[in-house]
């Protein structure tokens, strides 16, 4: 779980752990519909954070992923999930308060996979 990204020229390892636990504020135990939402100012710093998880994790996937063999599996499913995180990204936040819950809920289950994707690329490496 030593993830890194780039800023500037140094390397900032990411806490997965961390970017995890963000995640599970808003699905629940079990991403169960029914979690009760956050406040709405703790849904905006959530939803905040969730993006800035997202950006940092998108090109660790998408680099893991393009060091597997051209024909791999979870090469393949790990640039896909890029993608679709780059889509969910361009989502806006929603005006009424059901629809910013269920972005943000988008946004986590979307991390949630990428932390996935990261790990299982990562075990996966040559």
């Amino acid at each position: 779980m030593n993830a890194t990204a780039e800023s500037g020229n140094a390397t900032v390892p990411l806490d997965i752990g961390t970017i995890r636990e963000t995640a599970a504020i808003l699905l629940g135990p079990d991403d169960a519909p029914d979690a009760l939402p956050p406040a709405p100012c703790e849904l905006d710093t959530l939803t905040a954070m969730l993006r800035g998880h997202m950006e940092l994790l998108i090109p660790e996937v998408e680099a893991k992923a393009g060091r597997l063999l051209r024909d791999s599996g979870l090469r393949h499913r790990g640039l896909a999930y890029v993608g679709e995180a780059k889509r969910k990204l361009r989502l806006g936040d929603g005006c009424t308060p059901p629809v910013r819950v269920a972005v943000a809920r988008k946004l986590a289950r979307c991390v949630k996979a990428l932390c996935d994707h990261y790990e299982n690329l990562d075990a996966e490496q040559p």
